[in-house]
């Protein structure tokens, strides 16, 4: 029974730290990336449908993306959808493909971005405090239903925080590698 709560404990906090490489990949290092557009939404017969599905994204260099649209009359619609977005950029359209210059984040930037990160990360390590928290009161009214012994709730309230303490410290190395790339010129 114990077990069950642990292992449930665990599911919730790994796929904390997945929303988080998620939100990681949404902020934009200066680098292109195809992940970039994947937010994008451009109106393709009435459904509104991610730029990476309608088209190839290909990342020639690092500050440049190259989007070449499989169906030709959505140049402009996938140009005007990149223009309305938050990315900050001016597509270059060429008649066949589309370009996008990432210029390089200046120094206060990058710092902002930095500052964006350990917020998402502080956000994650909550959650799995949460996490550690609703477990533990599972374990707490368990053990005054008479379900479990006093011994077998503090033994897996135990397990519990080594999890916690192997999830934030997960959250750590993803925030330093996340900086460390954010801070990269």
């Amino acid at each position: 029974m114990t077990k069950e709560i642990i292992d449930n404990a665990e599911k919730a906090m790994q796929k904390a730290i997945e929303s988080l490489s998620k939100d990681y990949s949404a902020v934009r290092t200066g680098r292109a990336s195809a992940k970039n557009l994947e937010n994008i939404m451009v109106d393709y017969y009435g459904v509104a449908t991610p730029i990476p599905q309608v088209a190839s994204v290909k990342v020639p260099e690092a500050h440049m993306l190259l989007v070449e649209p499989w169906d030709k009359t959505l140049m402009k619609p996938i140009e005007k959808a990149i223009l309305a977005s938050d990315l900050g950029i001016t597509p270059s359209n060429d008649g066949t493909t589309i370009r996008l210059p990432f210029p390089a984040p200046t120094e206060e930037r990058r710092k902002e971005l930095v500052k964006q990160c350990g917020k998402y990360a502080e956000e994650t390590k909550v959650s799995v405090r949460n996490t550690r928290r609703d477990a533990n009161s599972k374990l707490e009214k368990m053990r005054k239903a008479s379900e479990i012994t006093e011994d077998d709730e503090r033994r897996a309230q135990s397990d519990i925080q080594k999890l916690t303490d192997k999830y934030i410290a997960k959250i750590e190395e993803v925030l330093a590698a996340k900086e460390a790339e954010v801070m990269e010129i």
